[in-house]
């Protein structure tokens, strides 16, 4: 019962109209999230896309930082025995979030101050429309550790220009969030006083959208660049036609 009301007090979901909006409220950890807390995060990402009512889902986080990774504290108690455990315990929370992320019916738009970092980053990342504040700053730190970040690395992988990713990962480097727009895995950013209501603004275009649409595009653009240039033509009439004569 009690890690329920920590999960819930660390993640909170408002139903906003049709904006699903989800707040990491954890600031005296750096937003910091235990792989519980991912996988509560993960299912309520789920649970809104599949709300016929919900047209966007809202990520955003209180605090000087959006999110500074995942949380040590939240290890499992025994260790993991053998690989097949350790993939199990320790990277399926973290690659459920991005499937929740990718297979969410609607679009996700996260909203970046501060330092995102590690899991943060690729959180950021993998997001479908990512806003940050010209003074955010991004970093993939695991190889510090000797930790190789495949798992941020595959949020990144459909996201991100290659030598930018390659560059974070080898260099440790934070980059400004101007830098993180150019490698492709932020869309928009603005000045830090501007940034949430910037972010109001884009929410209320995407709202005023209806849902089969904004599904239409979500689905074409997570598809259409698996496929070669012929076929992907083809899915765009072909998702366009559904889209017309069901009007």
């Amino acid at each position: 019962m009690q890690r329920e009301t920590d999960m819930e007090d660390a993640l909170k979901l408002e139903h906003d109209g049709d904006i699903a909006r989800l707040t990491i409220d954890r600031p005296e950890k750096g937003n910091m999230l235990t792989l519980e807390m991912l996988d509560y995060l993960s299912a309520l990402i789920i649970d809104a896309g599949c709300d016929p009512v919900i047209k966007v889902i809202s990520l955003s986080s209180v605090g000087d930082d959006f999110c500074l990774g995942r949380d040590p504290d939240g290890a499992p108690e025994t260790a993991p025995k053998n690989a097949v455990e350790m993939r199990e315990a320790l990277t399926a929370p973290i690659l459920g979030f991005y499937e929740a992320v990718r297979g969410a019916e609607i679009p996700v738009v996260a909203t970046i101050q501060g330092r995102a970092a590690g899991f943060g980053c690729a959180a950021a990342a993998v997001c479908d429309v990512t806003i940050a504040a010209d003074d955010a700053r991004f970093s993939l730190p695991e190889m510090k550790h000797n930790l190789p970040p495949t798992a941020a690395i595959s949020a990144h992988i459909d996201r991100s220009m290659p030598k930018s990713v390659a560059w974070m990962v080898y260099s440790t480097d934070e980059i400004d969030a101007g830098t993180a727009r150019d490698a492709g895995f932020v869309s928009h950013v603005v000045p830090a006083g501007e940034l949430y209501d910037r972010t109001h603004d884009v929410l209320a275009t995407i709202t005023s959208r209806n849902r089969t649409s904004l599904e239409t595009c979500k689905t074409y653009l997570a598809n259409a660049r698996l496929m070669e240039t012929p076929q992907a033509s083809d899915y765009a009439a072909n998702l366009l036609a559904l889209v017309m004569s069901s009007k």
